[in-house]
């Protein structure tokens, strides 16, 4: 029996008030920042923490693009975020697409060294994206993908942890399942599909949430891959916005809002995907 103790939740509280201030603190700079001008912003120090009258300004400059309060162009970020929201889609759900069919045929499916192919896949899991990124670029580039969705996506759907993850949840599901199925007349795509697939929603759900993010915040890949603007996605738009001015001043309510902007989209998966989330990675009753 949990005791209730009056102090003990008071400073339970308090470190959770703090825990938040500390995370919210910067978002609500960079909010500040994006409703106010450049020439504000640089003028100010220390810059004001009470919001301004150029909100609506800095986020149409940011969308769509124009002339900046110090003379330079701004490129639309709308094709950045579409360009992102594209290669997260593709990449998580190509993730959780092949390491379900991956993970189905290596624990249901008995051929010759089935345990060696799994962990040939589960070694690869030593080899961090740096390692590998030079021969994946000359594949890429050979089979002529380079400023394309493909080029962006493909390389990085492969997922040995998803398939670790799906494989260890499809060794839980008892045996009796499989002989039902069998005996009703399902084949192995039909009980794959109506067995499995509902079992392993709340997993889908989690993986869905992390390779989203994953995806959204690809930087060094699409770097490589990608020469023109219209396929830079919004991470690069933002690192181009600080580092390419050169003697230019940083127009810095304009990388504010596309901070923010930048943000919405992942925030809003793992809002509306919260239960499925959390149930997903908690859930041990399946």
């Amino acid at each position: 029996m949990i005791e209730n103790r009056p102090v003990a939740r008071v400073l339970s509280h308090l470190v959770l008030v703090l825990g938040v201030l500390i995370v919210a603190f910067p978002i609500y700079l960079t909010f500040i920042a994006a409703t106010h001008t450049a020439r504000e912003i640089a003028q100010q120090a220390p810059m004001s923490l009470l919001p301004g009258s150029n909100f609506s300004d800095s986020f149409k400059l940011a969308l769509f693009g124009g002339q900046t309060d110090n003379g330079a162009r701004t490129p639309p970020v709308a094709p950045m975020l579409w360009v992102s929201l594209v290669s997260a889609l593709v990449i998580s759900i190509g993730k959780i697409a092949i390491s379900l069919l991956s993970a189905f045929a290596v624990v249901y499916f008995r051929f010759p060294l089935r345990n060696v192919v799994f962990w040939m896949i589960f070694v690869t899991l030593m080899l961090p994206v740096e390692v590998r990124i030079l021969p994946t670029y000359k594949v890429v580039s050979d089979l002529g993908l380079l400023d394309s969705y493909a080029g962006l996506t493909i390389p990085l759907i492969a997922s040995a942890t998803a398939t670790f993850l799906f494989r260890q949840f499809f060794l839980t599901v008892p045996d009796e399942l499989v002989e039902a199925a069998r005996i009703d007349g399902a084949g192995p795509m039909r009980f794959f599909w109506d067995v499995l697939l509902p079992l392993s929603r709340t997993s889908i759900a989690a993986l869905f949430v992390i390779q989203f993010i994953y995806g959204w915040n690809q930087y060094l890949w699409p770097l490589l891959v990608t020469t023109s603007e219209h396929m830079a996605p919004v991470v690069m738009g933002i690192k181009r916005m600080i580092s390419g001015g050169g003697d230019a001043a940083i127009d810095w309510n304009i990388v504010m809002a596309t901070a923010l902007l930048a943000m919405l989209p992942p925030a809003l998966v793992v809002v509306l995907m919260q239960r499925w989330f959390v149930k997903g990675l908690v859930d041990t009753e399946k």
